[in-house]
């Protein structure tokens, strides 16, 4: 990926066992996402998640090495398929300098509204943006 999101370990995100609990590596994905979003300015000022959203539909992570309390992480973010209504995003975690991966994963996203509540085709304004960054 291109788009890095460095991430703070807190204390309160390690379990008995000393590492970071694997649950919150979807937190960390989250927050890498929604980052990455705002970036790519699909949330200009005024706009929120209410108005266009996305919705988790799938996700697969590969835990690699465990993360520990002062571990230096970041969280990367690549968009790899647009579809329809859905997008397919890569994502890793990874050592700040060295790159070193924690986690891998990929989770698809369906363009949403909330007021409808329903799935929508992905906005075409939105395709443009992630595509000429992404270098598709």
């Amino acid at each position: 990926p291109k788009f890095f999101y460095p991430i703070d370990v807190r204390y309160g995100d390690i379990d008995a066992q000393g590492h970071v609990n694997n649950a919150k590596f979807l937190t960390y994905f989250e927050h890498g996402r929604t980052h990455y979003m705002r970036h790519l300015g699909l949330y200009p000022e005024g706009l929120t998640f209410m108005e266009i959203g996305v919705i988790l539909a799938d996700v697969q992570i590969t835990f690699l090495k465990p993360v520990h309390w002062e571990d230096r992480v970041q969280v990367g973010v690549k968009t790899t398929r647009l579809g329809n209504k859905s997008m397919t995003v890569l994502q890793t975690i990874e050592d700040r300098e060295s790159g070193e991966e924690f986690a891998r994963g990929k989770v698809v996203m369906v363009a949403y509204d909330y007021h409808q509540k329903k799935t929508v085709p992905i906005p075409e304004a939105w395709r443009g943006i992630i595509s000429a960054y992404e270098g598709d």
